[in-house]
């Protein structure tokens, strides 16, 4: 079972971003304060041609998507966490 990051305290740790520019090797989010951020790519998502299609369909469509505060990575759940067992 998946709960939304909101329900989380790992929320903390999370910030929304959107893609305002997407160009080979580099994606840029603005956060929701305003705050521009280069997102740390792996070398994977750096040569992957579908990866950086869907980033710019995501920069066009203007989603908010979730990046790790620390790292600036993009999350590989979405806005999904697992639950914790019971």
């Amino acid at each position: 079972m998946s709960v939304l990051l909101d329900d989380k305290k790992i929320s903390k740790n999370i910030v929304a971003g959107q893609p305002v520019k997407v160009f080979y090797p580099f994606v840029i989010v603005k956060t929701e304060n305003g705050k521009m951020l280069k997102i740390n790519l792996s070398n994977k998502e750096k040569s992957d041609s579908l990866f950086w299609d869907v980033m710019q369909r995501i920069a066009e469509s203007k989603v908010w998507i979730p990046i790790g505060k620390h790292y600036h990575q993009i999350l590989d759940n979405g806005w999904e966490a697992t639950a914790d067992p019971v």
